[in-house]
C-alpha cells in the first residue's frame, strides 16, 4: 500500500478530530487527518509528521496527515531482547490497514488457495471487512488497525468501541453457521513486543475478545513494514488476552 507525493512537516495542533495544523516548508497548512480517533499520545506539538498531497487539487485541504515519528524514551523490547530506539514511525491512516490486508490476501499472504475474495461483506447487521473462500472454508475476516503503543506493548482499542465489540460478538455467533471467523489486528508500526486488549479503556471489548477466542475465533496480530510513503503487512505478533 503506497502513497504518492509525501512531504515532511512539523505538527502544530489539532483543532478538531478532522483537521490538523502542520508546518510544511515554512508555511502553516491545514491538513485532513485520516484518523478520527484521539491519537493524543501520537501528536504532541513539534512532532515530525508525514503528509500526502491530495490527489484532488481543488480540495480545501491540500494534504492528508498519515504518519508520525513517535519519540521513545525507554528501552524497547523486540523479539524478547532489550533494544534502544529513539523514534518509531507509526502510520495512523485508518484506511491503510484494509488496503494493506487486501494486497496481502491477494498475494496469498494468509491463505494459500483463495477462490473468492469480497471486501465489505454484509453479515447480519454489520459489514465485515473481508469474506474469503479458501482452504479454511468460508472465512469472515475483520481487520482492526492498532496505533496505541506503550513501552513496547500495543493496545486495542484506544477509545471505547461498541461497534468493535458488536463485530466480535457477531463473529463468535458465525461459527454456528459454518463460518471460520478471524480477527486480524494490524499493528501500524514496525516493532512491538506483543498486543493486548485495552482493558483499562474498554473492558467490555476485552471480555468479548476473550470469549471469542475460547469459542474458536482466530485472533491474529501482525506488525507492518512502515515508511513515510508505504505500509505492508510484515511479521506475526504475539497476542496476550
Amino acid at each position: 500500500m503506497k502513497y504518492d507525493k509525501i512531504t515532511e512537516g512539523v505538527f502544530i495542533d489539532r483543532p478538531n478530530r478532522f483537521i490538523a495544523h502542520v508546518l510544511i516548508d515554512g508555511k502553516k497548512e491545514t491538513c485532513h487527518v485520516k484518523n478520527t480517533g484521539r491519537c493524543r499520545e501520537l501528536l504532541p506539538s513539534g512532532a515530525k509528521v508525514y503528509c500526502a498531497l491530495a490527489q484532488n487539487p481543488s480540495r480545501q485541504t491540500r494534504y492528508d496527515l498519515i504518519a508520525v515519528e513517535k519519540g521513545l524514551h525507554k528501552n524497547f523490547i523486540f523479539d524478547g531482547q532489550q533494544k534502544r530506539s529513539d523514534t518509531l514511525l507509526i502510520n495512523f491512516d485508518s484506511q491503510a490497514p484494509n488496503a494493506a490486508v487486501k494486497e496481502w490476501l491477494e498475494a496469498r499472504g494468509l491463505f494459500s488457495k483463495i477462490t473468492l475474495l469480497k471486501p465489505e461483506y454484509r453479515y447480519k447487521d454489520s459489514r465485515i471487512d473481508f469474506y474469503v473462500e479458501c482452504e479454511k472454508g468460508r472465512v469472515l475476516l475483520e481487520v482492526k488497525g492498532v496505533t496505541l503503543e506503550e513501552d513496547g506493548t500495543v493496545y486495542f482499542p484506544d477509545a471505547p468501541t461498541k461497534r468493535g465489540r458488536k463485530h466480535v460478538e457477531e463473529l463468535t455467533q458465525s461459527i454456528r453457521e459454518g463460518y471460520t471467523p478471524y480477527i486480524l489486528f494490524v499493528v501500524q508500526m514496525q516493532r512491538a513486543d506483543h498486543l493486548e486488549p485495552n482493558k483499562r479503556t474498554d473492558p467490555d471489548f476485552a471480555a468479548a475478545l476473550q470469549k471469542a477466542e475460547k469459542a474458536g475465533v482466530k485472533i491474529l496480530a501482525f506488525t507492518c513494514s512502515v515508511t513515510p510513503s508505504s505500509m505492508k503487512i510484515a511479521s506475526p505478533l504475539p497476542v496476550r488476552l
